[in-house]
């Protein structure tokens, strides 16, 4: 397949360099030489959210090209005036362009639109989901919180082993644990710790011991552990 990607940033790169290894015919270009582009079988756009519009309006329609997003969030209603339109948001974080594209190979993709979309998911060996377009953002915050917010509590975690003298290394064999724990029973069964046993004393002292700066992040955790604590005993045998 004839595929030119628009963006070079991870998402481009990594898109880039999968599709080229499983056999595509694959062109990474920038935003800006969209004029001197040759009708690929598929424009793949790797742009920022906001940028999409703007984007696609600048390429003509043609019947033999279908133009493609790789956001979350957006629907295909992005893509106007184009015909034939697709979506293939992969449910994975890229943070390079190396390590994205190995991740791209078998990945969760969330697919809508032309058929072409689903040729590509699967070239990669990729498992497709499909939702409606009112789903599509719920979808795509469950995904920032699974890995953005999940990387900004590692960030927490690191600040607070450090104002003890620790590292984050030595708090991440708990984390991948816990982790590991939510894979095998679920996060009602697999909660511990204080909210868990409604220990509101030992989370009032962690409060006082930690920086003034990290206290917000910790109460939002925390009430979010009490609630999964009430379910956890709302399901516990009479």
């Amino acid at each position: 397949m004839n595929i030119t990607i628009v963006g070079a940033g991870r998402a481009g790169q990594s898109f880039a360099t999968a599709l080229s290894r499983v056999g595509h015919d694959v062109r990474l270009v920038h935003h800006d030489e969209l004029d001197d582009m040759a009708l690929p079988d598929l424009l793949l756009l790797c742009v920022p959210d906001d940028a999409l519009a703007a984007v696609a309006a600048r390429v003509a329609p043609h019947d033999d090209v279908v133009v493609a997003h790789v956001a979350g969030s957006r629907t295909l209603a992005v893509l106007a005036p184009h015909q034939r339109v697709a979506s293939l948001h992969p449910l994975m974080a890229l943070p390079s362009g190396e390590l994205g594209a190995e991740r791209l190979f078998g990945a969760t993709y969330c697919v809508a639109g032309d058929p072409l979309a689903l040729e590509v998911v699967a070239s990669l060996r990729g498992r497709i989901i499909t939702l409606r377009d009112d789903q599509r953002t719920a979808y795509h915050a469950a995904a920032v919180v699974a890995s953005n917010h999940l990387v900004a509590l590692m960030g927490q975690v690191q600040h607070l082993a450090e104002a003890v003298g620790l590292e984050l290394d030595d708090f991440l064999p708990l984390a991948d644990q816990s982790l590991r724990d939510v894979a095998a029973v679920g996060p009602v069964a697999a909660l511990t710790g204080p909210a868990s046993r409604g220990d509101l004393a030992t989370i009032d002292a962690h409060l006082a011991a930690i920086a003034e700066s990290e206290r917000s992040a910790y109460v939002v955790m925390a009430n979010a552990a009490f609630q999964l604590a009430e379910r956890q005993r709302s399901q516990m045998p009479a």
